[in-house]
């Protein structure tokens, strides 16, 4: 029997560790996933009853989920749908006829190409939008795996090379064409990796912010008309291009070239035909699937029905977000998360007026970035208008899903001659999620996170409560104080607030956090502390924010709000799965998150009388604290 004293993450939930299984499906199980499964089951449930839906867009989206589970049709198409897309490929004859042709292949097929120019938010600039520039995808989850020494590296691209063999022989290809395209793409992608941004460096979305003129960077990308292009997507050229990965901006003319054509033209038709998978027939989704199971050790593929729904909620995300948030989301919850919230913005405010380390005009501007933050719960009060232009025929569903992305990509584009709509939700809201977003200073929780174990209006005390949502709504607010969003203003620019005393001050602070968890080591391979100080400063500042809103209440019990807070990060998962996210997850792992930084509160040490000899003892002198 472990001691909490010892194990806080092992203690309280030893019995869900001995009983619960990581799924056949999946690659781990968490309190997160339960969550998941439940709305999952719930709303399959739903679907599979209710006759008619009232609303339009989900009338639509009935007919496109009944589509996405009939396999027998999805048979007899065969690779057919896909014939259109993969002849704009084979037909590029030379790179001249390739360049021409990227404009049409962006906007109008799903013909992927080696590089990003998308459509975001100005971080300088943030009530409009700005054209960025950046790479491609790697076959390998992160830059970690390209090197040489790396455990899986051999392994994972001899079987992506004979998982894609297979996968061209269904489409018709014969065996050595098929070799040659496989080993074609991982050429290609061994070249994209070489400039490609590490995680580490994507994690500091601050310092992606890196403006070009956009004369200087046509003049500097010689081997892409990228005038043409960029008109052909905008209608116009804008003033300056974002980039986001400087070795790929700097090293364009290497990965795109003539030579490099026949590499090109493989790296193409490979993705395209692979993405295609998932929406043909059963074996060719699972032999699809094939690559990304052994990548996070999943056993097994997912079913026809929840393939079927993942699919189809997937493309009606926000639509069936809407239906979820109106079912199962109630107007008195939605007022007790309200109130914890207001009172855990107020807690912030406190403790910032009373911090010992920063000066009083950085205190002033923080409080008055939390006096300016917004704060969405449940769902949102409207769907996006681009739903309403995706009906249901009797085309494919591989067919219907390109034509929905090309009104997807038309919209994206858009975009950039308006102003940035900051009522707009990034996540729907049967998503068991939370997010702030730096751009719009805003703080979102969707419904389908809103329950036990993190949140119940009757089965939980309001210490739980606390313990589960509430720290997570706080570690939302306090990723507005991270080493990311500590960078941008209450209007959500970017934007430097801080005297250089005090931003040296939190650096330093940033630096304790970052050597906390560096090198700890979790399912065979280490922690990276500065691929995941954002969270960690997030989870910090969450937890020690909802502790002080929780003491306020009158029957206060602080075992069951630190109790809450190990349980919200129980978790199973495979190695893999495991040694993947260290590579590239911005979080820490589910048991360190539970047990590091609850190690830096002395109440904890009081609550459960931990004492020096205990696992879960930290020295005084040694506990970080920033919020």
């Amino acid at each position: 029997m472990v001691r909490l004293q010892d194990d806080l993450f092992e203690a309280v939930n030893a019995d869900w560790l001995t009983h619960t299984d990581i799924p056949s499906d999946r690659p781990r199980i968490a309190a997160f996933d339960e969550l998941v499964i439940h709305n999952e089951q719930t709303l399959m449930h739903d679907f599979a009853t209710i006759d008619t839906f009232d609303e339009p867009v989900m009338a639509e989206f009935a007919k496109f989920y009944k589509k996405a589970g009939d396999f027998i049709e999805r048979f007899e198409f065969g690779t057919d749908p896909v014939r259109p897309e993969i002849d704009k490929i084979e037909k590029l004859s030379d790179y001249d006829t390739l360049v021409e042709s990227l404009p049409e292949l962006i906007l109008n097929s799903q013909v992927p190409v080696p590089f990003g120019l998308s459509v975001d938010t100005d971080m300088k600039d943030a009530v409009r939008y700005a054209l960025t520039f950046s790479g491609t995808g790697l076959i390998l989850p992160d830059t970690t795996y390209y090197a040489e020494d790396h455990p899986r590296k051999s392994e994972l691209l001899d079987f992506y090379v004979a998982n894609t063999v297979k996968i061209l022989s269904e489409f018709g290809y014969e065996q050595a064409i098929a070799l040659n395209h496989a080993e074609n793409i991982i050429k290609f992608d061994a070249i994209l990796a070489q400039y490609a941004n590490t995680s580490e460096e994507w994690a500091k979305y601050a310092e992606l912010y890196n403006p070009v003129p956009i004369k200087a960077f046509i003049e500097a990308l010689t081997t892409v008309p990228f005038s043409d292009v960029i008109k052909g997507l905008l209608g116009k050229l804008p003033d300056k291009v974002i980039v986001y990965e400087k070795r790929v901006y700097a090293n364009f003319d290497e990965i795109m070239n003539e030579a490099n054509f026949e590499l090109i033209k493989s790296w193409m038709l490979v993705k395209l035909i692979r993405s295609s998978t998932h929406y043909l027939s059963d074996d060719l989704r699972i032999l699809g699937s094939e690559f990304s199971r052994k990548l996070s050790g999943t056993s097994e593929a997912r079913s026809q029905e929840k393939h079927a729904f993942d699919l189809a909620t997937d493309q009606y995300s926000q639509a069936v977000g809407l239906y979820y948030g109106h079912t199962y989301f109630g107007e008195s919850a939605k007022a007790d998360v309200k109130r914890m919230t207001t009172e855990m913005i107020k807690v912030y405010q406190e403790r910032l007026d009373k911090n010992t380390w920063l000066s009083r005009p950085t205190i002033e501007k923080a409080i008055k970035k939390l006096d300016a933050m917004t704060v969405f719960i449940g769902f949102p009060d409207k769907l996006p208008n681009i739903y309403n232009q995706f009906t249901v025929t009797h085309e494919s569903i591989y067919s219907l899903v390109a034509r929905f992305n090309v009104v997807r990509s038309h919209r994206h584009y858009a975009k950039f001659n308006e102003p940035v709509d900051k009522t707009e939700w990034h996540m729907p809201a049967h998503m068991v999620n939370a997010y702030f977003s730096p751009d719009s200073n805003t703080i979102v929780f969707p419904a389908a996170i809103l329950q036990k174990p993190f949140y119940s209006e009757t089965e939980q005390t309001k210490s739980q409560n606390y313990g589960g949502i509430g720290a997570v709504i706080a570690h939302e607010i306090s990723h507005a104080f991270d080493n990311n969003g500590a960078l941008f203003d209450e209007f959500g620019n970017m934007n430097n607030w801080w005297t250089d005393e005090d931003f040296k001050a939190f650096e330093a602070k940033q630096e304790l956090m970052i050597a906390e968890f560096d090198g700890l080591e979790i399912a065979g391979a280490n922690v990276n502390g500065k691929l995941v100080v954002s969270e960690n400063i997030a989870d910090a500042g969450g937890l020690t924010a909802a502790m002080t809103a929780a003491l306020r209440e009158t029957d206060v019990d602080l075992k069951a709000f630190f109790t809450q807070w190990g349980e919200i990060w129980r978790i199973k998962a495979s190695q893999e799965y495991q040694q993947m996210l260290l590579s590239m997850d911005v979080h820490a792992p589910g048991k360190l998150r539970a047990n590091i930084q609850v190690s830096n509160l002395d109440e904890f040490f009081d609550t459960f009388d931990v004492k020096q000899g205990d696992g879960m003892w930290r020295s005084e002198s040694d506990r970080v604290k920033i919020w």
